[in-house]
């Protein structure tokens, strides 16, 4: 990391093309900002590893800070061609959190995204919730990854018709899917029990079933059931996803997370 002689002239020069020329005039709270600009290019160019740090020379602070905002500046590239990868196939399935979040909320990320003065603000609070852990991500480092997860999702709902999804998921809220939930483990919690007791997924579970389903669940441990799930998440992907390896890791915290939900379920009885 670099002491505060080698940041404060990049910082100055930054304030010198916020306010045009008189740096003297920002607030206090605009120069920790614009430090945190500064310090967070020079993140993105460790993280990057530019050719001369890999190389073990000392790189200056201005160096690092250009090399950081250089890729800034490609990720900010590659996250709208993510975007526009997913949106002509993408659906919301009814889920308006989603909906908002993806085709209004992100637009306008890009339309505002402040590269050289706030590059760390996300902006959205990205309310729709992805099966990734992202709080330790900002700017356009959490957007990229909120993106990479969402084409995932994507990706394994549309290994089935639509219809089918949405149907499973109004079946589980009711008309409007307003609930801030996220789709993928909500679908998986609906068919869990289709696949563990071998029936289709288009047939819906009788009595007969969801009795077969209690005792199943009774007599397996947790790890067996989170398994089976994902079996069959393995065998789709491999077959309809070219990333399979990728989705299948994406899903796994959630599968595991269903097999609890279910097995809790069965053992209270609300099955």
């Amino acid at each position: 990391m670099y002491d505060m002689e080698e940041l404060l002239p990049i910082v100055g020069k930054l304030a010198e093309k916020y306010t045009g020329i008189d740096s003297t005039s920002i607030t206090y709270e605009k120069a920790e900002q614009l430090m945190e600009a500064v310090l967070y290019c020079i993140r993105e160019a460790e993280d990057e590893k530019p050719y001369s740090l890999a190389t073990g020379e000392r790189v200056s602070a201005q160096e690092m800070y250009r090399f950081g905002k250089a890729a800034v500046e490609r990720k900010v590239q590659e996250a709208l061609g993510l975007y526009h990868e997913i949106l002509p196939e993408f659906s919301s399935y009814g889920n308006l959190c989603l909906k908002e979040t993806f085709l209004n909320g992100l637009p306008e990320f890009f339309r505002w995204y402040d590269i050289e003065f706030h590059p760390q603000n996300t902006i959205l609070t990205l309310d729709y919730p992805v099966l990734r852990e992202l709080a330790s991500y900002r700017g356009i480092d959490k957007i990229y990854e909120f993106l990479a997860c969402i084409r995932l999702e994507q990706h394994f709902l549309r290994m089935f018709p639509e219809d089918y999804v949405k149907g499973v998921l109004r079946q589980y809220y009711g008309k409007e899917i307003d609930m801030v939930d996220n789709i993928c483990e909500i679908f998986l919690l609906a068919v869990a029990g289709h696949v563990l007791i071998g029936k289709s997924l288009v047939e819906e579970l009788q009595e007969a079933d969801y009795q077969k389903l209690r005792y199943y669940l009774q007599k397996t441990d947790m790890a067996e059931v989170a398994d089976r799930l994902r079996e069959m998440v393995g065998k789709l992907a491999e077959r309809y996803c070219e990333d399979s390896g990728e989705l299948l890791e994406y899903l796994t915290g959630t599968l595991n997370s269903v097999a609890v939900r279910l097995k809790n379920t069965s053992v209270y009885g609300e099955l």
